[in-house]
């Protein structure tokens, strides 16, 4: 009897530590979060804009797949670098035009895709794919650097030649492709005007807001950061108000494009969340706790206040805060999004479920959830069908 006790007393042991150790292996990848969804709006698949600057075109493509999507009910795949390989000939045009001295990068706007789409239409992924370089997935590492040594060196030419922009159509074409006249689509032959005229949306639809206390609310203004080369203009409005513009489209179906700030300690992506923790000081601790930081290097202080080990107390975004974060550029334009949802986490924190470009190899297969917090702080701008704007925010930005 005691030998079959000892080995169910075993056994149970066992079976005890497999669970510890699953449990453990779960908190290790999910961060010990544990999101429920709430409310997600329907959305087209991720994809990768694997290694290339061009989340701007990503998430504008995106959300206006959306868009598509929300109004006829049909998935259509849009090309990206259809999109891309007009911005970098108009940009390099204005590049020259203001002697070097605006941004030409990789990066740009999600206003940069209704441009294309108002002023050269769109076409469907099929019919430009943009890799003409022998790649299967986006790399723009050479053809970067090729691009912005060519119009470096037509800027510093006294005299410019009119054959430089011959030569640098050349050069787009070379590793993204010719640009199609028309194409065969579904049975029927299309140009890239008529195509995005046959989608259902309206460029003129969306809106752009944003948030910052250097302009006046409820007037225009263009951003100042270096990827907004077009020199769009933006509607300024609250705080509060952004936010429950936010809220208000999710609720409504409307998926929103999102441009944040995705530098800080608790951006993390692999684990699927971003959040803004709540620094620890020596305030807060007492006892043993209080021993072991002081000891601690500045070094490990700072990577244990930035410590996450699940849901956490945050910091209390006010206006104030989030303008002094953007004049310090502690908030900088780093990356494109598109928010498809809301969500809690296990104690109730709410957060955003937002879709990324980064493939699908990821925990949450390359959807992540944001804090209301990180949010409101690390927010640039969205973009917003004028639709799912709340009608009394609506009247106050005249529209």
């Amino acid at each position: 009897m005691n030998k079959y006790l000892f080995g169910a007393m075993a056994l149970c042991l066992a079976l005890g530590a497999q669970a510890k150790d699953k449990k453990t292996s779960e908190n290790d990848s999910t961060g010990g979060f544990k999101f429920t969804d709430v409310t997600v709006v329907k959305t087209t698949p991720v994809k990768d804009q694997n290694k290339s600057g061009t989340c701007w075109s990503f998430s504008g493509i995106s959300f206006l797949e959306d868009e598509i999507l929300r109004k006829t009910g049909k998935e259509v795949d849009l090309s990206e670098m259809y999109v891309v390989r007009h911005c970098y000939n108009d940009k390099a045009d204005k590049f020259i035009r203001m002697n070097g001295t605006i941004n030409f990068a990789q990066g740009g706007s999600t206003l940069d895709v209704p441009y294309v789409m108002v002023n050269y239409g769109l076409v469907p992924e099929e019919a430009y794919r943009g890799l003409e370089y022998g790649e299967e997935k986006h790399d723009h590492t050479e053809l970067s650097d090729a691009f912005t040594s060519f119009v470096n060196s037509i800027n510093k030419a006294k005299k410019k030649s009119p054959a430089w922009k011959k030569a640098f159509s050349g050069m787009l074409d070379a590793y993204f492709g010719e640009l199609p006249e028309s194409f065969e689509y579904e049975g029927k032959t299309y140009t890239p005007q008529s195509f995005a005229q046959s989608l259902g949306i309206n460029a003129a639809d969306y809106v752009p807001v944003t948030s910052f206390t250097h302009h006046p609310f409820y007037e225009s203004f263009a951003i100042e950061v270096a990827d907004n080369w077009l020199w769009e203009k933006y509607h300024n409005v609250p705080l509060e108000e952004m936010k429950a513009i936010v809220d208000n489209a999710l609720d409504n179906g409307y998926s929103i494009a999102w441009a944040a700030d995705v530098s800080e300690p608790g951006f993390n992506w692999k684990k699927g969340y971003a959040l803004i923790p709540k620094k620890k000081t020596a305030n807060d601790l007492s006892g043993t706790e209080l021993s072991r930081w002081v000891k601690l290097s500045d070094k490990d202080r700072e990577a244990e206040a930035n410590k996450i080990t699940g849901p956490t107390q945050e910091i209390t975004v006010t206006q104030e805060l989030r303008q002094q974060m953007f004049d310090n550029q502690e908030t900088t334009d780093d990356h494109g999004m598109v928010i498809v949802g809301k969500a809690v986490d296990q104690k109730g924190n709410k957060y955003y479920k937002v879709k990324n470009s980064w493939d699908t190899n990821q925990i949450y297969d390359g959807f992540f959830y944001v804090s209301e917090p990180y949010f409101l702080a690390k927010t640039l701008d969205i973009l917003v069908n004028r639709e799912a704007i709340p009608e009394d925010i609506a009247k106050k930005m005249k529209l």
